[in-house]
């Protein structure tokens, strides 16, 4: 699956499941911009990726913040003159009952995760309707399908980001945009590390298929759903999650 030529934004791209697609795209001939709101961990990433011989950018960019927002398209247009796909993946938690959850908390995890989510996909999409194409894929959550005790935020922000790519997918599916959303199960990451053997026990007795996946198994998604292998699929909810969802 070639990506040649291609232009990627990928927020929350300097570690996790966003580093990972930024490889593999960058595999496959795009050029990226990468962001996150930490300015050390982009430009080490951007860097890395830059030593291998890829065409790579990273900015600091909070997506929460609309001004942000726009400076990062703006700096992908300057640089490589157009935005193909949008990979909006930026997501933060803040895990807790909600009958023990504080205003800031609920405010900030939707305000990131879904707002994030919309402020990116509206920055972009007038590029893509001049060029009469465009992808997008939402990073969205198995929780925003199945729910979790003590995520009530992010479960509702996920949620909330499979809606919005149904959406925006009717607005602008004869534009030439489509628009899709992966939502990933327990994905091995720094976060699941962290996890004691009991917790990694229950949860994966969860998992039909008994592990934990790769962030390359939502790459490759991603991948494939930003190809030409992926043009008439639209409005759609992939779950790489193992058989979680079931």
């Amino acid at each position: 699956m070639s990506l040649d030529g291609k232009v990627a934004i990928i927020t929350g791209g300097s570690r996790g499941i966003g580093k990972a697609i930024a490889h593999s795209f960058c595999q496959a001939g795009a050029h990226i911009m990468i962001c996150s709101r930490s300015a050390n961990s982009i430009n080490q990433t951007a860097e890395t990726l830059v030593s291998q011989g890829y065409s790579a950018l990273g900015i600091q960019a909070d997506v929460s913040s609309k001004s942000d927002v726009e400076v990062l398209v703006e700096k992908t247009l300057s640089e490589f003159g157009q935005v193909d796909i949008l990979i909006n993946n930026a997501g933060i938690t803040r895990d807790t009952l909600l009958m023990r959850m504080k205003d800031d908390d609920w405010e900030t995890v939707i305000q990131t995760n879904l707002t994030g989510a919309a402020y990116c996909t509206r920055a972009v999409i007038r590029s893509m309707i001049r060029q009469k194409e465009g992808c997008i894929i939402n990073i969205s959550s198995i929780v925003g399908i199945v729910g979790n005790a003590g995520q009530a935020n992010y479960a509702a922000a996920k949620a909330g980001m499979i809606g919005l790519t149904k959406s925006v997918a009717k607005e602008v599916a004869n534009r030439g945009i489509r628009v899709n959303a992966i939502a990933p199960g327990f994905i091995t990451t720094d976060m699941t590390a962290e996890f004691s053997e009991e917790n990694r026990q229950k949860i994966l007795d969860l998992i039909p298929m008994r592990s934990f996946g790769s962030v390359e198994d939502v790459a490759e998604v991603s991948k494939f759903l930003a190809s030409s292998s992926a043009q008439y699929i639209t409005g759609q909810v992939i779950q790489v999650d193992g058989g979680m969802g079931m």
